[in-house]
């Protein structure tokens, strides 16, 4: 277990590899998105028990539509299928769940264990677990330019009142500190549209690992590299 020093308060996950882990494999992508989802389970607990306060993992994008629609729909019935077991098996963690994106396009059976996910966990004191679905950063800085402009339509605020305060009141992650890593197994090097606004001083650490061959040691080797980098924030 990870017992470094300089652990960021703050962790990002995109978690990608899922469908080239299946493809190596000779079997369907499904079945690299079950192995990922239960990797996910393991990671988000080890996060947990050494201390992380925030970790945002990257579920589903809102280009991930795009897919073929029997991967979509096997997303969304391994959506609900975690939905349920985290309602079953997570209640003995100290874990409050968050969703972010937007939820509001999911089948009615999806966002109500979505709320019910969310309700069951709000008083839990650990970590803030941020589960983004149907997220796009794009997306998210379009929403709170649109709740801005609403404020400015009635009244309540005027266009030279808005600065990067204001913004930041109507992100998904409004009240969290941004993350302080990201980290990026399966190789690329994009930041895919994860928590643009956030993400403006995170460290990145990329790793040539598809997700559901990721490991906990692999997250202490991140956690180390994070506990090397001289955190500037564009000063000397």
């Amino acid at each position: 277990m990870y017992k470094g020093q300089h652990l960021p308060e703050h962790v990002g996950i995109i978690m990608d590899g899922n469908g080239r882990w299946a493809k190596k494999r000779g079997l369907p992508r499904s079945a690299g998105h079950v192995a990922g989802a239960s990797n996910f389970r393991t990671i988000a607990k080890y996060c947990s028990q050494i201390g992380i306060r925030y970790l945002t993992v990257y579920a589903f994008s809102t280009e991930n539509w795009k897919r073929p629609q029997e991967e979509v729909k096997a997303l969304m019935r391994l959506f609900r299928q975690y939905l349920e077991e985290a309602l079953r098996d997570f209640t003995e963690e100290n874990i409050r769940t968050r969703f972010i994106g937007d939820v509001s396009v999911f089948a009615p059976v999806l966002r109500d264990l979505i709320e019910q996910v969310e309700e069951s966990s709000k008083n839990k004191t650990g970590m803030v677990l941020n589960i983004a679905m149907n997220y796009g950063g794009r997306a998210e800085l379009t929403h709170a330019v649109r709740q801005l402009a609403q404020e400015v339509k009635h009244g309540s605020m005027q266009p030279d009142e808005i600065d990067e305060a204001a913004i930041e009141r109507y992100l998904y992650t409004a009240g969290q500190p941004d993350p302080d890593l990201i980290i990026r197994p399966s190789g690329e090097n994009r930041t895919s549209n994860f928590l643009l606004w956030q993400s403006a001083y995170s460290e990145y650490v990329i790793m040539d690992i598809l997700w559901p061959d990721f490991t906990t040691e692999d997250l202490d080797h991140a956690l180390e590299e994070f506990a090397k980098r001289n955190r500037r924030f564009g000063g000397i």
